[in-house]
């Protein structure tokens, strides 16, 4: 299974490319978009959504995980970051590609088993588990972790079979 992970946002998006191969984690690629301040922010969200057309296509990703938006010094920022998110989920269903989320919480805790971990933390044990020569610029790296965190999400959830569906409750029929 190939993974391509995105760290998104308005300014640079991170993304990583993780195969699974059986047991052992590969690191492919990583890297980042780079938006240009000077454009409008539809083109920004354009760039986002063409950068990541071209690693798909270059790539050939089987799935897609994004990071969750989990803090933002504002709401404008928050509007922003999450714009930036919709492209990237855009451009991955563009693609036919199964789209996933993830806190920032479970990708930290996936990757070095801690939720509360550094960011200096999951950058070492990314260069560990994928055998990097440096550690990735820190965009790309978070971008790396979120791809890792869905590989042992996805093998945790293929280990414990199909949830069983609760029993749907009508409204309808509700007395307080």
């Amino acid at each position: 299974m190939r993974v391509l992970g995105i760290d998104p946002g308005s300014r640079i998006t991170g993304f990583g490319i993780v195969d699974q191969q059986g047991n052992r984690l590969v690191h492919v690629d990583n890297g980042a978009i780079f938006t240009d301040s000077a454009t409008d922010f539809a083109g920004r969200l354009k760039q986002i959504f063409d950068g990541l057309l071209a690693v798909i296509a270059e790539y050939h990703p089987d799935q897609v995980a994004v990071e969750n938006i989990f803090f933002a010094t504002n709401v404008q920022s928050a509007l922003k970051l999450g714009q930036a998110r919709g492209a990237a989920i855009v451009a991955a269903v563009h693609s036919g590609l199964p789209v996933s989320e993830y806190s920032a919480l479970q990708v930290k805790q996936a990757v070095v088993g801690q939720g509360k971990a550094e960011k200096g933390q999951v950058q070492k044990m990314l260069k560990a588990l994928l055998g990097l020569p440096e550690i990735a610029q820190a965009d790309a790296s978070d971008a790396l972790a979120v791809a890792v965190c869905h590989i042992n999400s996805h093998a945790l959830r293929s280990a414990a079979g199909p949830a069983i569906p609760k029993r749907q409750t009508s409204w309808r029929n509700f007395k307080p």
